[in-house]
């Protein structure tokens, strides 16, 4: 047998890739603790925490306005299932955590969407599951975003389509306003 034939199986590892923005991050500083663009193996028992106390949190946030531990991540196995998911759990008694349209009080946890948007505060946190099959650890792969996640999207006013099923803005009107028209009048 050669070396290739007697190596390990290969497994692949479940990645909760993490991209942060805040609209002070350039002056501020708050996310030069985080470790960007290299994905970090985290082992699967272990709660992973965010927030200002460095003593207890793995990923530190260096901001007065956040707390201590502001919110933690728990990886964990579906019941009779193979597939793997975060729990996210907000820590923080003075400030709501947002994942998606779900607001989360004080150590109220849901279990983390696939790809969904995390807020407190400014902080905006888009998150993105990559799904493995390692049951030892799992990695996290941290992002800047250089703008908001969150943005308002400018949409054009709906143009009231009339009864005859035409659209006004296929045919300009040329600088004429509308005149109504009774439906009695021909």
């Amino acid at each position: 047998m050669t070396s290739f034939e007697e190596a390990e199986t290969e497994e692949t590892v479940t990645c909760l890739h993490m991209t942060f923005y805040h609209p002070c991050q350039d002056n501020k500083m708050m996310f030069h603790c985080l470790n960007f663009c290299k994905r970090e193996q985290v082992r699967a028992d272990e709660v992973a925490k965010f927030g200002r106390d460095s003593n207890i949190c793995r990923y530190n946030l260096m901001d007065t306005r956040v707390s201590r531990i502001q919110f933690s991540l728990q990886f964990y196995r579906k019941l009779n299932s193979s597939q793997f998911c975060f729990e996210i759990k907000n820590m923080s008694k003075k400030t709501k955590l947002i994942v998606d349209q779900t607001e989360l009080g004080y150590l109220n946890k849901i279990d983390l969407p696939w790809k969904c948007i995390v807020c407190f505060g400014d902080y905006q946190i888009l998150a993105e599951v990559q799904e493995g099959e390692s049951v030892d650890y799992f990695e996290t792969h941290l992002h800047l975003a250089e703008v908001p996640i969150l943005q308002e999207r400018c949409l054009p006013p709906l143009q009231p389509i009339p009864e005859n099923g035409v659209s006004s803005s296929l045919f300009p009107s040329q600088g004429k306003s509308p005149i109504e028209i009774d439906e009695n009048e021909s």
